[in-house]
């Protein structure tokens, strides 16, 4: 027999992203760096190299760093929030906001949920609503950790981003990570230092030649990108983009 309508299970409420994309710092957010920077500190020495009073305060931005460490979102989200005074947003699996506590953290913390069974196309969708509504926008171009902890080839995916938003990307090297908080250690090793530089924002539309093919902006926008981070990091981490990242600004 068929369930009547009023006796079947209310379906969970769907999540609001406009009420996740904001600018604002709450103090949960506030709390949140500021305990991850304690932490940090407890555990490594953390350096911070570069104009962080450059990056834009409004509109649009990218914050495009390399992924070496599963410690990189936390540098990047403890030290760079109270610095840029805005919000910063992280595209994250919806399941997460149905787990307790960690669900209420990620729902007022700036994590945006992306549904795993459509993962890139609603990835790269969610994170152009981020950057249209002209908030900043963490993103790693290589996708995932990389084993080697040398930058790997990525996909155009940031590169399109960049180009449909016009967003300011930020390039963001990070170094040593990998010997803080290794792949497959539950904790970080005590005793060990890490870098982050900032490097000089950019908009990427305005490096590529004038009348170039659509195809051929995604490609060359991705290699500008990634030199200029890789421009930030140490010789050992640069990988694919060790040629040309000394020159990555000419």
């Amino acid at each position: 027999m068929t369930t009547p309508v009023a006796e079947r299970p209310s379906a969970k409420p769907a999540i609001d992203e406009s009420e996740l994309l904001r600018d604002d710092l709450t103090p949960l957010i506030r709390g949140t760096a500021l305990g991850a920077r304690i932490l940090a500190r407890c555990t490594t020495r953390v350096r911070v190299e570069g104009d962080t009073s450059a990056i834009p305060r409004t509109g649009p931005v990218i914050l495009a760093a390399n992924h070496i460490s599963n410690a990189d979102p936390v540098l990047v989200g403890a030290w760079l929030t109270p610095r840029l005074g805005r919000r910063i947003h992280w595209l994250g699996k919806k399941e997460m906001f149905d787990w307790p506590i960690v669900g209420w953290i990620a729902r007022n913390g700036g994590v945006v949920p992306v549904d795993r069974a459509g993962a890139d196309v609603e990835a790269f969708r969610l994170a152009q609503r981020v950057l249209e509504a002209g908030h900043v926008l963490v993103v790693f171009p290589e996708g995932t950790r990389s084993p080697t902890a040398e930058l790997q080839t990525p996909k155009d995916g940031l590169a399109m981003l960049a180009l449909r938003t016009d967003a300011t990307i930020v390039p963001i090297g990070i170094s040593n990570t990998d010997k803080v908080w290794a792949k497959g250690r539950f904790l970080p090793t005590p005793g060990r230092h890490a870098t982050m530089r900032i490097g000089e924002p950019f908009k990427v539309g305005e490096l590529l030649p004038p009348g170039i093919a659509r195809k051929s902006a995604k490609t060359l926008a991705t290699t500008l990108i990634m030199r200029r981070i890789a421009a930030l990091l140490d010789p050992r981490h640069r990988g694919a983009y060790a040629t040309g990242a000394s020159d990555a600004d000419d």
